[in-house]
């Protein structure tokens, strides 16, 4: 019963909701202390703006050596364009978390490794797993996979002051109002902007 909410309707698409406040996330992180690989999973998700398919797919030997401030190019398996990962201090802290509490995982493994064999996690287990990481924090509203790309995005954004055409470049979106839509952003910067009331 309680999954059917979630679902959209005949010709409709599920829209999911970026993490918008940075209290949430490191609630989520806290939760998530003694799960090295979904530490590991989150917290590349919410600094890179990457698919989550294209994180699911990211092997041990790929990323093993990388420092803070490294970067690896990927090919996104969606487009088959050319993008980056980078590791910031957060993404550092805790991949080496994950590398020393699993120290004799090979480099051909997935780092992200579901539980059968040396094969990924899936795109449904990662959607689950979200789901259950925001309901542990009783956060209300819609969470997937899509999450994670677009905490990335919302919180440069309103954070961070980015602007709009570098998240976009960042997405590979084809304009900066495809992006304001995918983050949900119009409404709220149109509210702000209305809040000026000194003129």
């Amino acid at each position: 019963m309680g999954t059917a909410i979630n679902k959209p309707g005949l010709g409709q698409k599920k829209t999911v909701e970026p993490i918008r406040r940075l209290k949430d996330i490191k609630a989520i992180k806290k939760i998530l202390s003694d799960k090295p690989r979904d530490l590991l999973l989150f917290t590349l998700g919410i600094n890179n703006g990457l698919r989550a398919g294209d994180l699911l797919k990211l092997k041990v030997g790929q990323v093993r050596d990388l420092k803070a401030g490294d970067s690896i190019t990927i090919i996104e398996g969606k487009t088959d364009n050319k993008n980056v990962l980078a590791i910031n201090k957060s993404s550092f802290d805790a991949l080496q978390n994950f590398l020393s509490n699993n120290p004799d995982i090979e480099d051909n493994a997935f780092l992200f490794g579901g539980r059968k064999g040396n094969k990924a996690l899936t795109i449904p287990s990662l959607n689950r797993l979200i789901k259950a990481w925001t309901e542990d924090i009783n956060l209300k509203g819609k969470y997937g996979t899509h999450t994670l790309r677009k905490t990335w995005g919302y919180i440069q954004r309103t954070e961070f002051g980015v602007p709009i055409e570098k998240i976009t470049q960042r997405y590979l979106h084809s304009s900066p109002a495809i992006t304001m839509g995918y983050l949900g952003l119009q409404t709220k910067e149109v509210e702000d902007i209305l809040i000026n009331n000194e003129i």
